[in-house]
């Protein structure tokens, strides 16, 4: 049985992470060849290197996956990093860093992925952002702020691509259980799972099954959205 984006081609970056190789997996299940443009090689899936901080390598990513496939339909932006500091003691290379990966490195994606993409049928674009970017977080500044601009930015792009067959939307994820999230304290831990109304973690399954709705048919009518996938940590925390 075919799956829903059967033939569709798609770019995930930060593929070889947690999340990024979990939306990889889910595309895949559901038919499409997706490639991951990381700096690192993921497990298993087909991979591009690529800087999402330097547009020439976004470029030449984008450029490569064209050639290869002759076309480019989904496109995740799931490459992502934290440096965590109250504002006054965060410093202005972390500040930087982190918007370059997180920010910069959406605005590169669409820029040279759109215009492959309207040269198609359209298609979907899906960005990873946090419940951070919505209600901000102690000690995140600069990651809150990148994943807050995720959210104008896809409202934005909504407008000018939407004649274009285009849909573009943010999936918000709360606490993800990650290797990395493991390994911090279970103090931490327990405080993330105590907003949670569910009483669990988020998988990152659970935000790789958004993504590939969003890309699906039963989103053709979505665009320019939020979706989170927090167990309803948003609402427990307030």
């Amino acid at each position: 049985m075919k799956g829903t984006l059967e033939n569709k081609i798609a770019v995930v970056t930060g593929g070889s992470g947690a999340i990024g190789s979990a939306i990889i997996a889910a595309l895949e299940q559901q038919g499409a060849r997706a490639v991951s443009l990381d700096l690192a090689r993921p497990a298993a899936a087909p991979f591009q290197a690529c800087d999402v901080r330097d547009d020439g390598s976004v470029a030449a990513a984008i450029a490569k996956v064209q050639d290869t496939y002759g076309r480019l339909d989904l496109v995740v932006h799931a490459a992502g990093v934290s440096r965590e500091a109250v504002v006054w003691k965060l410093a202005v290379e972390d500040w930087d860093f982190v918007q370059s990966v997180n920010l910069r490195g959406a605005f590169l994606l669409l820029r040279h992925a759109i215009p492959v993409m309207r040269a198609g049928e359209g298609g979907r674009i899906v960005l990873i952002g946090s419940i951070n970017g919505s209600r901000g977080k102690f000690g995140t500044s600069a990651y809150s702020a990148s994943k807050a601009g995720l959210i104008a930015l896809a409202r934005t792009v909504a407008r000018e691509v939407a004649r274009l067959k285009i849909l573009i939307n943010v999936v918000e994820p709360g606490w993800v259980r990650t290797p990395l999230t493991d390994s911090l304290p279970q103090a931490v831990r327990d405080a993330a799972l105590a907003e949670s109304l569910v009483g669990r973690y988020v998988e990152p399954a659970d935000v790789a099954a958004a993504v590939s709705f969003l890309c699906g048919p039963g989103a053709q009518q979505i665009t320019g959205q939020i979706l989170r996938v927090d167990g309803g940590q948003s609402l427990g925390s307030v």
